[in-house]
């Protein structure tokens, strides 16, 4: 099979479709996370901590120096932290949609089926069953 018959199969599938979405929604949402964690949740974090902006938190290892050209090496740790916090609030989001998923599923399993109802076919063999045991 080329590979250009199995891409347009699965393509056909509907899958392509379903992952583009996917990354659509999930590039929007990390953007409202980011926005929550950087506009909403640190500033009054900050607040309590001092008027700290955890964004500019950093250690500087080596201070810029304008005159001999050198620019100044830092760890940033407070965008770490702000990175962090955005990581913990979408894995709590994902685990709370697949908690509610898997609800769902449990409960769905959970309702009895009801038995099949039998075709016409089987319908009239039975008919002609149970004659056939009056009569006999």
């Amino acid at each position: 099979m080329s590979l250009l018959t199995e891409f347009r199969e699965f393509a056909a599938r509907g899958n392509v479709v379903d992952l583009a979405v996917g990354v659509i929604i999930g590039a929007s949402f990390g953007k409202i996370v980011t926005s929550l964690v950087d506009q909403v949740v640190m500033p009054p974090i900050g607040l309590l901590l001092g008027q700290v902006d955890f964004s500019q938190l950093e250690w500087v290892l080596k201070p810029e120096n304008a005159a001999e050209g050198i620019e100044k090496v830092a760890i940033q740790y407070g965008a770490f932290i702000n990175t962090v916090i955005q990581f913990v609030i979408v894995a709590f989001v994902v685990f709370m949609m697949v908690k509610m998923i898997n609800k769902m599923r449990r409960e769905q399993a959970a309702e009895p089926e009801a038995p099949a109802a039998p075709t016409a076919t089987e319908a009239l063999l039975a008919e002609i069953r149970d004659e056939l045991k009056a009569r006999g």
